[in-house]
């Protein structure tokens, strides 16, 4: 269960202080102030400027008082705070000269203060402050003095409420209490000296007493609010913060009022959930920040649990801090004051210390090394995890982001995290803030904690670039890169600021032994319990340095081959892991890596079920999936990206291809509907008789249809320009319209009304110029009337559709699932609600002219038959001529079905059912899912499928839709076979091993249209 928020100690008296300041020139001021730790002070910047010396006066509970020296060591004027240091050395004489005892007696010892919690205000709240203003101004009777008794202030506790929306310009709070009874001097506050008291709500400090506004009464006054400090420069803000226990980051900052405490949910979550109560800015924020944190830990968890993270006998991955010289000063990333020494952090540790191993860096920001395949995707997945199930209200949201997609040069860190975030959790992209999104408004917030894995995989060139802009911001992060990419970036740039940097160590024979060993058939000898891999083991720990052990050490020492070797070794018969030792056969640890990765898809695709639902799913031929998966990384490749999102395959086709296939299929539409729809309209409306009705619809069919493919394919073509179409993230909805809704409404329906009238002209043209001279004209094109009304009825329909489409359109759903299915699903839903709109606005006018018209049409009677047959008819073409024509255009639901569910399939390159195949191969560990997109279980993985499918994606189509991302792998050699080329209208190229034209990786090999040797 997650934890909660304790309940804070709050105010406490004896801890409150009068601040007395002598000043180089003019009166000595008084102000008030209170103890936050046992050596500082917190009070109000102008109370101690220009001090030549400060003393502070505790109270006892006796009522009398104990004055201690102090020190300013902080202070900001714009802030109008300042933190005084109690000097103790001296504390002795003069607690002694004044007779009061020991030192203990003028307020808490050093060890005896407990924290202050710091808080930022939401709502208004009630609130508390203990000064010492003027107009508590009394004699001092006890005096001995009797010509003329001394005067003292006495304590004032003031109660009342404090609201954010109050002196927005000047950036304080508004504190309304009770007025003091009367002005004592007109001409000075009755509120002085009470500057510097903290302001307290719900037992937390919400700002500080800064001044008194005459204007505004005597019952208010303004305080230097907590939330407003973090505006400072990070490096004044973190000595700050190591002075009174302020959170480094605004992010970790409580909001108030603290949250009801949630009710019990509906449905059972998982015992380890996180609990996310979120006080919060605004209740949009509050309610997306819980939303999102769900999301991310059931996203990670499922994955965690398919990548065996949470493995109850997992690897032993360490870690510790990098001997490389590739972090900041010590002194920076301690965020220490000038002055102090700063020691090394100890950074050493194994995976499930990772949280607090980061933790313990106090800029919040960690950079994590490795090399291929060491466990930085797993220890990231683990650190999201575990933080979130420790979450605390306020706390940010861990979102792990992949690097390889970002280009810094042409996008920013902030907009690139906001993009990532609406595509992978959709209902973030709903309207928020000043014209922003949900995702901007929680970066702006502070409530995200960036994740950033494979720095390495950003294209080469850019890693400069994106260090200098991870050094403009100064907000926590944890980032992974493996070290010669990172080490580069920072020999030509500089180092990742505040930041410290561990790398992950290669594994041992101890580390892995018992791993493979509890993963493996036992096989019992005389009694012992052993298993296949004990022949290994003995030689690694007995003959080390042999050639054989030696390969099989320096492929083992990451946690990427080990589980291939565990998979591949525990699922493929006939073999046995000594296999591993044999030199002949594995003459270097490359080899063995390629042997590896070669066996893991038949080890993973056997035809026993696995998982809950997976008893009847059809055996898959590895073969098969071996073209399928390489085809898919070479269509990464051939993106530059590590994403494998639904709506870009088939996309590294030429535009050319693409635009023949989507006018094909919205041709092979619009001419069937129309030519079929024809055919009874011609029977019932005119007396030319079956055969003519049946040859005009077949002419029409043709020709419209080629009209159609034409135009949907050049439209196409212009909106996609050659990019891959994004999928939409809103779902339709007939209730709920905002304005935003309305500019669209507009926009859309002038758009499809200029559409929809050069449409109708070109069909009125093909007519009237084509159909009639060859003599398949019935009559019913309405003559000079029909050719002006069609085009104006088309035209305002296709506007009508277009417009109340984007009227009923909004978020997706805060409760939506996010994953790539559920994505597509939402898209699909979108399609077919469309065609539906086009049947109705376009079908429904013409059955009812139809059926209003008097007298009778051919054979057909008037009434509402005939009207319903228009209708009917006119409604089909529309739907899917108009409809599904735009849907295969302008949507990415339409480009993936002509693409991946058409087309690759029919080609070979892909199965029909790509998100069930895609879906098993989560399932099976081959894929991971990151939102709405897929990824390989690991880069070497990907870069390994590329190499096996044989193409090398050298781009010549138009209008190429690659992105900045991950360099890919060269491959060269001689053309495949023509039964294993992928068609992408690019040239392909594959590395071939002798006359037989297979691939060799370590002992199997490919051979084309034979599936693999040696794997049994």
């Amino acid at each position: 269960m997650g934890s909660r928020v304790a309940e804070p100690d709050g105010l406490d008296a004896g801890r409150v202080v009068q601040v007395l300041t002598t000043r180089r020139a003019g009166p000595g001021r008084r102000g008030s102030g209170y103890q936050v730790s046992g050596h500082a002070v917190l009070t109000a910047a102008h109370v101690v400027s220009e001090a030549v010396s400060v003393r502070l006066r505790f109270f006892t509970e006796d009522g009398g008082t104990t004055e201690l020296p102090a020190e300013p060591v902080w202070a900001d004027e714009a802030m109008d705070i300042a933190v005084l240091e109690i000097v103790r050395e001296r504390a002795g004489e003069s607690a002694r000269d004044a007779g009061a005892g020991e030192v203990s007696a003028g307020g808490p010892g050093r060890d005896e203060v407990p924290p202050v919690r710091f808080a930022g205000i939401t709502q208004p709240v009630e609130c508390e402050a203990v000064g010492f203003p003027r107009f508590r101004l009394r004699p001092d009777t006890a005096s001995t003095d009797r010509d003329e008794p001394p005067w003292y202030r006495d304590s004032h506790h003031a109660r009342g409420t404090t609201t954010p929306l109050s002196y927005l310009r000047a950036g304080s709070l508004e504190i309304s209490v009770a007025p003091p009874e009367y002005d004592p001097e007109p001409g000075r506050s009755p509120w002085e000296g009470m500057s510097g008291a903290a302001v307290w709500s719900g037992g937390y400090v919400i700002g500080v007493v800064s001044e008194h506004h005459r204007f505004d009464g005597l019952g208010r006054f303004a305080a230097s609010q907590v939330k407003r400090w973090y505006r400072l420069a990070p490096d004044r803000i973190g000595a700050l913060s190591d002075l009174i226990g302020l959170p480094a980051d605004a992010g970790r900052l409580t909001r108030l009022p603290l949250p009801s405490p949630p009710r019990p949910p509906e449905t059972p979550e998982p015992d380890d959930a996180p609990e996310t109560p979120e006080p919060d800015d605004a209740p949009e924020v509050q309610e997306s920040a819980a939303k999102l944190a769900r999301d991310v830990y059931e996203q990670w968890r499922r994955e965690g649990q398919w990548q065996q993270v949470g493995d109850r006998f997992p690897l032993a991955v360490r870690f510790g801090c990098t001997e490389r010289n590739v972090f900041d000063h010590w002194a920076n990333i301690r965020r220490a004051p000038f002055g102090t020494v700063s020691e090394p952090l100890p950074l050493d540790g194994r995976l499930h210390r990772i949280v607090e191993v980061y933790e313990s860096v106090p800029s919040r920001r960690l950079v994590v090394l490795g090399e291929a395949g060491s466990g930085k995707t797993v220890l990231t997945l683990r650190f999201v995890l575990d933080r979130l199930r420790a979450r605390a209200a306020g706390d940010r949201v861990p979102v792990i982001f992949g690097l390889g997609s970002w280009d810094p040069v042409t996008t920013s860190l902030d907009d690139w995290l906001c993009g990532q975030l609406v595509r992978d959790y959709p209902f973030l992209e709903a309207p928020a803030g000043h014209g922003g999104n949900l995702a901007g408004l929680l970066l702006d917030e502070d409530r995200i904690l960036p994740v950033l894995d494979g720095f390495d995989e950003i294209a080469s060139g850019l890693h400069g670039a994106a260090l200098r802009a991870l050094n403009r911001t100064a907000m926590p992060l944890l980032l992974t890169s493996r070290p010669a990419e990172y080490s580069r970036a920072v020999e030509d740039n500089s180092v990742l600021s505040e930041a410290a940097v561990i790398e992950l160590a290669d594994l041992t024979v101890d580390d892995y032994a018992e791993y493979l060993h509890r993963g493996s058939r036992p096989v019992r000898d005389g009694g012992e319990d052993s298993t296949a891999w004990e022949p290994v083991l003995t030689r690694l720990r007995t003959e080390p340095d042999s050639p054989g052990a030696a390969n099989v050490a320096k492929v083992l020492a990451t946690p990427l081959m080990v589980a291939l070797a565990r998979t591949v070794y525990r699922g493929t018969p006939g073999h046995r892991p000594s296999e591993l030792l044999d030199v002949e056969q594995f003459a270097s640890p490359e080899a063995l890596q390629d042997h590896l990765l070669a066996a893991f898809i038949p080890a993973v695709y056997d035809p026993t079920p696995t998982g809950r639902g997976t008893s009847r799913r059809r055996r898959r031929h590895p073969e098969r999936v071996q073209r399928w998966l390489g085809y898919l990384a070479a269509h990464l490749h051939e993106l530059d990206t590590r994403d494998l999102a639904w709506w870009e395959l088939g996309t590294t086709m030429r535009l050319s291809s693409r635009m023949l296939v989507v006018g094909f299929l919205a041709a092979l539409a619009f001419g069937v509907t129309t030519g079929i729809g024809n055919v009874p309209v011609d029977l019932v409306a005119t007396e030319r008789g079956l055969g003519f009705a049946l040859g005009r619809g077949l002419m029409v069919g043709l020709l419209h249809g080629l009209l159609a493919g034409l135009v949907f394919g050049f439209v196409y073509g212009f909106v996609s320009g050659g990019a891959p179409r994004e999928p939409s993230r809103v779902r339709l909805q007939l209730f709920g319209g905002t304005r935003q809704s309305r500019a669209r409404f507009v926009r859309r329906s002038l758009l499809g009304l200029g559409f929809g009238v050069l449409v109708a002209l070109a069909l009125v043209l093909v007519d009237r110029c084509v159909v009639a001279p060859l003599g398949f004209d019935d009559g019913l094109d309405g003559g000079l009337v029909g050719a002006i009304l069609f085009p104006l009825e088309l035209g305002l329909g296709a506007g009508l559709v277009l417009g109340i489409m984007a009227w009923l359109e909004a978020p997706i759903e805060i409760r939506s699932a996010v994953s790539a299915s559920d994505l597509l699903s939402t898209n699909r839903k979108n399609v077919v609600f469309h065609m539906l709109v086009w049947m109705l606005v376009i079908g429904l006018p013409a059955g009812l002219g139809f059926g209003l018209l008097s007298g009778p049409v051919g054979g057909l009677m008037p009434g509402p038959v005939r009207g319903l047959l228009a209708g009917l008819v006119f409604g089909i073409e529309a739907a899917f001529g108009g409809g599904l024509g735009y849907g295969l255009s302008f949507t990415a639901w339409g480009q993936w079905v002509a693409l991946a569910r058409m087309w690759l399939p029919l080609r070979g390159r892909l199965p029909w059912a790509v998100i069930a195949f895609l879906d098993d191969a989560h399932r099976r560990g081959v894929l991971r899912q990151a939102g709405a997109v897929y990824q390989f279980r690991h880069a070497r993985l990907q870069d390994h499928l590329t190499q096996v499918s044989q193409p090398h994606h050298a781009s010549r189509r138009s209008g190429s839709a690659g992105r900045a991302g991950m360099a890919g792998p060269e491959h060269t050699g001689n053309c495949p076979g023509p039964e294993e080329r992928l068609e992408s209208g690019n040239t392909r190229q594959s590395r071939t091993d002798g006359a037989h034209g297979g691939t060799t990786h370590g002992g199997a090999k490919w051979l084309p249209g034979a599936g693999w040797e040696g794997q049994g």
